[in-house]
């Protein structure tokens, strides 16, 4: 029996309320009233323990013109939801560095698995000689203060429009014959939409189904950063796991349990035909709108491809699990409707009370501010995808949050370095380095990350593009392929910031 909603609800709300208060939205001077989503992961262990083991506060990504000057610094998304999870990939890396350093230690969510686990071969013969385990007995929730971003809140957009006439849908001019099934990232930012192709955010809110980009202002900079729903529906494939930490962690049981909204940010419909496999859920309609958008359940040819033969992903621990959507009536002190339904204007903060104010004087901003911490001690506060305090067109490596490409690969390679200390698995460790660009058993041992990988550069160690691209993440990747193939079409990768190295 998995945890009530409400428990978990309440438990990432405790956590965040635990925050110094320079971590969360204010009244501004101009009288503007601060608020945010939030977004937590917590894990379940025996006896029905809780433990939030990550949460994150944002709702901003980075421009596709800003990706080349990232050089791995800079966060491209962080809505809460994203970058929660970016924070619990640094839990479960902070996690593996421990254990690898310490033959003698444990953890209460990872496991060691043993050489017959590492090296065993499978009927897809995919390599999965991670060092580590998520344990089987710990489930994982996730809670968000809003609906997440994108297909599953269509409904609830649509809801909210002074005229909900669906927009007509220009279609792209022919483009000379072009036969290139991905279009460019630029083409796709700058010509009209063309359904199934073109990504928008809030745009056409009557197209169902689709993959979109993160919402914005129409004066906004162009973003090719997926929705938050799209993202959340391809983790249903993947596991939370990144590509960094999945070498170090097997993914089978790193997979959302549940995914808790409130009850306000609900839609049955969106939630089923953005997340579901069509099976065991109803929107309240039953069954004889099935085949209507509203009710189609886009993931569900993964299923039915793993039901012919053709399992999607192919093994390495990869498969379609869906979780399940719960709903509770803990509302966050900060969310959007919280915000609205203040009766004061208070001096530092919209939850507390100062003096009398009426709905009309309360006037909303989202929050620029993102803040982010992990059970394992971190906590920062970052200000268009840097450490607040730096300028993202100058932040550097110190400017770099702990969630941001660059640190989460470098924590990665201490913990393979790390690995160095281990007498079991040597050749699925060495393999693993290699993937991280970590100097080989065989070379001097250095006592550090950073200077592991400075040799490993003065040598020609490998960019972050390469390490993606590693044979060992061959599984993740076909896992993620055959989820966009047949579920998430139209999906166009990000790219523009993986030519650096640590």
């Amino acid at each position: 029996m998995t945890a009530q909603p409400d428990l978990v609800a309440s438990l990432v709300q405790q956590e965040f309320d635990k925050l110094p208060a320079k971590r969360k939205p204010v009244v501004r001077d101009n009288g503007l009233c601060e608020w945010v989503p939030l977004s937590g992961i917590v894990a379940e262990g025996r006896g029905g323990k809780l433990t939030c083991l990550s949460l994150a506060t944002g709702m901003k990504c980075l421009p596709s013109s800003k990706l080349s000057q990232a050089q791995g610094n800079v966060l491209h998304d962080w809505h809460a939801e994203i970058l929660a999870i970016r924070a619990f990939n640094c839990f479960v890396l902070d996690e593996c560095r421990a254990l690898a350093g310490d033959s003698g230690g444990s953890s209460a969510f990872l496991r060691r698995r043993t050489s017959t686990e590492r090296t065993s071969v499978s009927d897809s013969d995919e390599w999965h000689g991670q060092p580590f385990a998520w344990r089987e007995d710990v489930l994982l929730h996730m809670y968000c203060s809003e609906a997440p971003c994108g297909d599953a809140s269509m409904e609830l957009t649509m809801a909210s429009q002074a005229d909900a006439t669906p927009w007509a849908t220009p279609r792209a001019p022919d483009q000379g014959g072009s036969s290139s099934p991905t279009p460019s990232a630029a083409a796709l930012v700058s010509r009209p939409l063309e359904p199934g192709t073109l990504l928008p955010g809030r745009a056409y809110f009557s197209e169902l189904g689709i993959v979109r980009r993160k919402p914005s202002r129409g004066d906004a900079p162009p973003t090719l950063s997926k929705s938050c729903s799209d993202k959340l529906s391809l983790r249903q494939c993947t596991s939370l796991l990144s590509s960094v930490a999945s070498l170090l962690v097997s993914p089978e049981n790193a997979y959302l349990a549940t995914l808790t909204l409130p009850s306000a940010q609900y839609s049955a419909s969106g939630c089923r035909r953005a997340f579901s496999d069509g099976k065991g859920e109803s929107d309240g309609e039953g069954d004889r709108n099935a085949d209507s958008p509203q009710q189609q359940a886009r993931m569900a040819p993964l299923v039915a491809a793993a039901n012919q033969g053709r399992e999607p992903g192919g093994g390495g621990g990869y498969a379609f699990k869906p979780f399940a959507v719960r709903t509770t009536d803990l509302e966050f002190s900060f969310s959007r409707r919280s915000a609205q339904a203040q009766r004061t204007t208070p001096p530092s903060s919209c939850s507390s009370s100062s003096r009398p104010n009426t709905d009309a004087q309360v006037k909303l901003t989202p929050s620029n501010l993102a803040a982010a911490l992990t059970a394992s001690g971190r906590l920062e506060a970052t200000l268009n995808g840097v450490l607040q305090g730096r300028k993202a067109s100058d932040a550097g490596a110190r400017g770099a949050s702990f969630a941001s490409r660059r640190r989460t690969w470098g924590l990665a390679a201490e913990a393979a370095g790390a690995l160095l200390l281990r007498s079991e698995g040597e050749d699925e460790d060495e393999l693993i380095r290699q993937a991280l660009g970590v100097p080989s058993r065989h070379q001097n041992h250095y006592p550090s990350c950073s200077s592991a990988t400075a040799a490993a550069t003065a040598a020609g160690g490998p960019m972050y593009g390469d390490v993606k691209n590693d044979p060992l993440l061959g599984p993740r990747r076909r896992a993620k392929e055959a989820a966009q193939r047949l579920a998430l079409k139209g999906w166009v990768r990000n790219l523009g910031d993986e030519d650096f190295v640590l």
